[in-house]
């Protein structure tokens, strides 16, 4: 346990336990995987004819297959580099059809929160004469199920600590609900004031829902963390807990969003989780910098649904009738336009996050800002940034200085090398750790839990506001410039001088970037 600055970091020996329980059952899988293909090899003239026959037929399938090239490459380079272990391996854990049973599961509760959105066609005749060159992005989100709003208010917090101290004034006046995800949850000064707020706010009458991912906050929090929560009165759901799927690695599926929801009418999300280091309360890697949306209006109906879409995946039973949630508050008439997004790897291979952060990309007409901890992309992702400088577009990136992964870092600066040949701009931030994710362009951005990486792409459920209004954009630029003022901007030179150890490393690292 670490103490700075008020500030509390505790970690339980109930969490590694569990990681422990979990790795171990994984490891007796590969044990027995590797045990085989030693017995089998005793018969190597029959089995290496079916060991070329399965190495056709996983690279046929791989080939034919929807998912990332990235994906593709990492299960081609474990079965050559494992011969026989490496097939096993990827009949029981890599093939698609292994979850999809799951993911059916998923897409059924996901499609029943859907049926709650109502869809406003004059909403999105008004954005297509107000922002014409940015209705077809409108119109993609709408096509996978994410309604466009307008009448917001929008609040930007370019700090979690701002952040933070905004949702508790909002929490203390809930009168109805509050709903809570988080991926990482950590018991410490923060949470605290959280448990001592919503204690208060149960005893007025006020309904707590409170869900947060199982690996996220298995290490930070007590064994029976769930249980002392649901004997206070709260209710409570735990995303995927890890030791459910160890045969399918399921478990490498998380839910990284981020989103809290006062009354139906104010609804908050970014990049901020319920940890101490979030608010800087404790320097883990430096300052810590964090950026968040508020929102007041009709868009929070989209952070709703997605709250309970999740609330329901999170265990079986009764379809949940979402109307209650529904605020009946009118909100002024403006043009400040919204789309709430989500993701995740049930919608594999159609992923709406990556195609939206693609076309913000690609319609850019002045700049584009990206703000992300963790770089690792697809090439078509690094084209369509490539394209844009290409364009006159002033393209920047801002990442961290400090690390709170190393082998993540390594390959962050990897990805950096044919970004900063084509002229893109890169600012680490030198104060300590960047975990804001956004994306801008000069009309449209988007603010949530989105990193620029394979994971957020497709491994983990995520979340973001689309939204479009200039002030407000340019609100979010200011804030960015600022950032790197106090950044160091990364040079090709630089770059090209690396250690020759460390490109080694990135370069080995690569090959199994979908899996970090």
């Amino acid at each position: 346990m670490e103490n700075k600055e008020n500030g509390i970091i505790k970690n339980y020996l109930s969490g590694f336990l569990r990681v422990t329980l979990v790795a171990v059952l994984v490891f007796l899988q590969i044990v027995m995987i590797v045990g085989l293909t030693m017995w089998l090899r005793t018969y190597t003239l029959y089995f290496y004819t079916i060991l070329e026959i399965a190495s056709i037929i996983i690279i046929i399938g791989l080939v034919n297959d929807s998912t990332s090239s990235s994906y593709k490459v990492s299960w081609i380079c474990t079965v050559l580099l494992l011969p026989l272990t490496g097939h096993i391996m990827y009949f029981l854990w890599g093939h698609t059809s292994s979850k999809q049973k799951i993911e059916k599961q998923v897409k059924s509760k996901l499609k029943h929160g859907e049926t709650f959105y109502e869809f406003q066609k004059e909403t999105v005749e008004l954005f297509s004469k107000r922002y014409p060159t940015k209705s077809r992005m409108v119109r993609y989100l709408e096509s996978q199920g994410f309604p466009l709003y307008k009448n917001n208010e929008v609040t930007y917090y370019p700090m979690g600590e701002d952040t933070f101290r905004a949702i508790f004034q909002d929490i203390e006046s809930a009168k109805q609900f509050v709903l809570i995800n988080f991926f990482i949850v950590g018991e410490g000064t923060l949470w605290d004031q959280m448990h001592k707020l919503l204690l208060k706010k149960l005893a007025q009458g006020v309904e707590v829902k409170f869900m947060y991912d199982d690996f996220g906050a298995m290490f930070r929090t007590q064994k029976n963390f769930k249980k002392k929560l649901e004997e206070e009165g709260f209710e409570i759901r735990v995303f995927n807990p890890i030791h459910k799927y160890t045969d399918k690695l399921y478990m490498n599926y998380r839910s990284h969003q981020k989103i809290i929801v006062i009354d139906g009418s104010i609804g908050y999300t970014g990049g901020m989780n319920l940890a101490d280091e979030y608010v800087n309360l404790v320097h883990r890697f430096g300052i810590w910098k964090d950026n968040a949306v508020r929102i007041k209006g009709e868009a929070v109906w989209g952070l709703t649904v997605t709250f309970l879409q999740m609330w329901e995946v999170c265990k079986d039973g009764p379809m949940l009738d979402y109307t209650p949630y529904h605020t009946i508050e009118s909100f002024p008439e403006n043009e400040m336009f919204c789309q709430v997004i989500s993701d995740g790897p049930a919608n594999n291979p159609q992923n709406p996050v990556e195609e939206i952060y693609k076309q913000i990309i690609y319609y850019a007409k002045q700049y584009l800002y990206v703000t992300t901890p963790y770089l690792v992309i697809e090439e078509s992702m690094r084209e369509a940034l490539i394209a844009a400088v290409s364009s006159g577009i002033d393209v920047r990136l801002i990442t961290p200085a400090i690390p709170d992964k190393k082998s993540v870092k390594l390959l962050t600066n990897y990805n950096y090398g044919k970004l900063l040949k084509a002229g893109i701009r890169i600012f680490e931030y030198t104060p300590g750790f960047i975990h804001a994710k956004t994306i801008i362009n000069e009309d449209c951005g988007i603010i949530g839990t989105i990193n620029m990486d394979y994971r957020s792409f497709y491994l983990h459920y995520e979340c973001g506001v689309f939204l479009c209004y200039r002030k407000k954009i340019d609100e979010i630029k200011k804030d960015l410039d600022q950032t790197m003022s106090i950044s160091h901007e990364i040079t090709y030179e630089e770059w090209k001088a690396r250690p020759w150890h460390t490109k080694l490393a990135q370069q080995v690292l690569n090959v199994f970037a979908t899996l970090m």
